[in-house]
C-alpha cells in the first residue's frame, strides 16, 4: 500500500464525527470551527467557519469520521494540483506525474488509502482530472443536485461537489450520504454507448476503446458539434465568476498575502471578459446542453477519454497552456450540467488514463449503475481500480 506525505495531502487534520467511514474534505468546503482557506495564503487570517457546509453536516449525520481538510490548487483555479504555498500532494501511483487539480489532496488521500472516500469540487474538471491522474474513480454530479451551501466560491453556475473513491460501490455510498435522493440502481443488462468523437493521444484512445470492447456494449459514433465552443464558453464563465469572487485578491503583492503567479495571471486575464463574451458563452451553454440532451435520448450514456493525453509530468506542468488543455474533454460537461464519472484504467506502458461516462441530467444513480455494468464486464478496468 502506498502513502503520500500527510503534510502535503491535508492542510489540517482532525477527528470529527462518528466511527464510520473515514473522509477527507476539500479546503474550499466549510467545517465549523476550522478556517476555509481554499489552498491560499491570501486567506491565512480567515476566521473559523461558523457552521458546517450542508455536505459536511450530511456526512456527520451519516456517522462518518472526517479526518482532515485536503489540500488543493489555490482558489480551485488550476488543474495541476501544484501549490507552492501549501505544498503539492505527491501522486502515490504515478509519482512523476501531477496529482491533478484542483481537488489534488482529496484524490491523493483516496489513492494513498488515507481515507475511504473524499469530497472535492468540480468547476471545470476538478474532480475528474485528479481522479484520472491518480488512478481512482470520481464523479461530478448533475449541477445543482448536491448542495453547495458552505462551499467556496459561494456563487457558481458551474461548480459541483462530488466524491472520489477506489471503487464504484464506495462512490455510490458517498453519493447517498451527501444526497438523500440518490438511491443506487442495479446495473442494466444492455447498454447503448455513444462514443463522442474527439482527438486524443493514440495510446489513450486505444485504452479507452479497448475497455469498452471488453465490456461487450453497443457503441455508436457521434459528434458533438458544439464541443470545442463549449470548452471555450466554460473558460469564459469560470473566468468571469472567479474574477467576481477573487479579483480583489490580485491587489496585494505583499509577502505572505500574494497569490501564486499562475492563479494571479488567470484572474487578471479574466478581468477583461466583456459582457458580450459572457452573453455568447451563456448562449452556448443553452445550445450545448440541448445538443447533449438530444444525443442522450438516442443512447444510454456518452463515453470519451477523461484526459486527451497522459497526465502531465511535474516538469511539463509549468506550461500554462498545456495545463488548461488538459480540461478539453471534461469542462464542456460543467457547462451543460450533466453528471460525469471517470473510471480508472492503465495502458500497457503503466500510465494512467480514464474512461469518462456522461449521463442524463438528474440520472446520477443510473450513470453509476451503467458504470458498474461496464466495470463488471471489463477485466482491465477492475485491475486498474484495484492495483
Amino acid at each position: 500500500m502506498s502513502h503520500a506525505p500527510a503534510d502535503a495531502v491535508f492542510v489540517q487534520t482532525m477527528q470529527l464525527g462518528g466511527d464510520g467511514l473515514r473522509v477527507g474534505v476539500k479546503d474550499s468546503i466549510d467545517i465549523a470551527g476550522y478556517a476555509t482557506r481554499s489552498g491560499s495564503i491570501a486567506f491565512a487570517a480567515a476566521p473559523p467557519a461558523a457552521r458546517h457546509a450542508a455536505v459536511v453536516q450530511a456526512l456527520l449525520d451519516g456517522g462518518c469520521r472526517i479526518v482532515g481538510k485536503t489540500n488543493m490548487h489555490e482558489l480551485a483555479y488550476g488543474v495541476t494540483g501544484i501549490n507552492r504555498s501549501t505544498g503539492t500532494p505527491r501522486n502515490p501511483r504515478y509519482p512523476d506525474r501531477i496529482p491533478g487539480g484542483s481537488s489534488s489532496g482529496s484524490a491523493v488521500a483516496v489513492a494513498a488509502e488515507l481515507v475511504d472516500f473524499a469530497l472535492g469540487t468540480d468547476t471545470g474538471g476538478s474532480i475528474r482530472i485528479p481522479a484520472a491522474c491518480c488512478g481512482i474513480y470520481g464523479i461530478k454530479p448533475t449541477y445543482g443536485r448536491v448542495s453547495r451551501a458552505g462551499v467556496h466560491p459561494l456563487d457558481s453556475t458551474l461548480d459541483c461537489v462530488g466524491p472520489f473513491a477506489r471503487d464504484l460501490n464506495m462512490i455510490e455510498r458517498a453519493m447517498a450520504l451527501i444526497d438523500s435522493s440518490f438511491v443506487p440502481e442495479p446495473p442494466p443488462t444492455t447498454v447503448r454507448v455513444g462514443w463522442v468523437d474527439v482527438i486524443a493521444a493514440p495510446a489513450v484512445s486505444t485504452a479507452v476503446r479497448s475497455a469498452l470492447d471488453d465490456a461487450n456494449v453497443t457503441v455508436t459514433h457521434h459528434p458533438l458539434t458544439l464541443f470545442e465552443e463549449a470548452f471555450g464558453a466554460g473558460l469564459t464563465i469560470i473566468g468571469a465568476e472567479n474574477w467576481a469572487a477573487f479579483g480583489h485578491l490580485t491587489d496585494s503583492d505583499a509577502p505572505g498575502t500574494a497569490l501564486g503567479a499562475d492563479v494571479r495571471a488567470r484572474l487578471l486575464a479574466a478581468r477583461g471578459i466583456t459582457r458580450e463574451a459572457l452573453a455568447a458563452a451563456e448562449k452556448c451553454r443553452q445550445n450545448f446542453r440541448a445538443e447533449v440532451d438530444a444525443l442522450l435520448e438516442r443512447v444510454d450514456v456518452l463515453a470519451l477519454p477523461t484526459l486527451p493525453d497522459f497526465p502531465l509530468t511535474l516538469e511539463a506542468a509549468a506550461d500554462a497552456h498545456a495545463a488548461v488543455r488538459t480540461t478539453a474533454f471534461v469542462r464542456p460537461f460543467n457547462l451543460s450540467g450533466h453528471p460525469a464519472l471517470t473510471i480508472p484504467l492503465e495502458t500497457p506502458a503503466r500510465l494512467p488514463a480514464g474512461l469518462q461516462l456522461v449521463g442524463r441530467r438528474g440520472a446520477d444513480a443510473a450513470l453509476c449503475a451503467l458504470a458498474q455494468r461496464i466495470v463488471g464486464r471489463s477485466a482491465p478496468l477492475r485491475d486498474a481500480g484495484a492495483r
